[in-house]
C-alpha cells in the first residue's frame, strides 16, 4: 500500500514540477511543495516500516515536517 502511494505521490510531484518548469507558470508551486512533502512523509514511513536503515525513514519524516510547514507557511502569509 505504501509502495503504491508513493509512487503516485511521486508521480503528481514530478507532473507538477515539469508543468512549473515548461511553462514558467508557478502558481501550482505549493501544490507541488506539499505532494514532495507527502511522499517524503510515505517514504520514510515506508522505510521505517521495513526496518531498513531507519535512520533515513526519520530523516525523511524530518524533512517532510519542514516542506509541509514552510508551505504552509507560504498560504498564510500570501
Amino acid at each position: 500500500m505504501l509502495f503504491i502511494l508513493r509512487i503516485i505521490l511521486s508521480a503528481i510531484t514530478l507532473s507538477l514540477s515539469v508543468y512549473c518548469f515548461v511553462t514558467e507558470r508557478f502558481e501550482y508551486m505549493p501544490l507541488m511543495m506539499l505532494s514532495l512533502g507527502a511522499m517524503l512523509f510515505v517514504s520514510g514511513l515506508h522505510e521505517l516500516s521495513k526496518n531498513k536503515k531507519a535512520i533515513w525513514g526519520y530523516f525523511s519524516i524530518a524533512v517532510s515536517v519542514f516542506v509541509v510547514f514552510s508551505t504552509i507557511e507560504r498560504f498564510i502569509n500570501r
